[in-house]
């Protein structure tokens, strides 16, 4: 299971109409970053026929088997403030993470 708080899935569905996007937001992983893999997102109109589809208060997230694995248990939230805004995950899999949080070792 992964988790997307409420103020993640209102940031997700503003940037999917903002985008003009019907499908879902793609979570992923992708090798490199300072800590080994990092996270990656992308605008997708469907899910591929493998992947983990999770809804949240109508905001869909895919996610393919093989980040599935190292995803499982991953909290996502988003923070805002006057200095930034940003994505946390927060992955129960990372045995290291970088400094800014995008990148992990599993």
């Amino acid at each position: 299971m992964i988790s997307v708080t409420p103020k993640a899935v209102a940031k997700i569905r503003e940037m999917l109409e903002a985008n003009n996007v019907q499908g879902g937001l793609r979570l992923g992983l992708a090798g490199g970053g300072c800590s080994g893999l990092s996270y990656k997102f992308k605008f997708e109109s469907e899910p591929r026929p493998t992947d983990h589809v999770f809804e949240y208060d109508g905001v869909k997230v895919f996610v393919d088997p093989k980040s599935y694995a190292y995803l499982e248990g991953l909290t996502l939230d988003y923070h805002e403030s006057l200095m930034e805004s940003r994505f946390v995950f927060e992955n129960p899999n990372a045995q290291k993470t970088c400094s800014c949080g995008k990148s992990f070792l599993a």
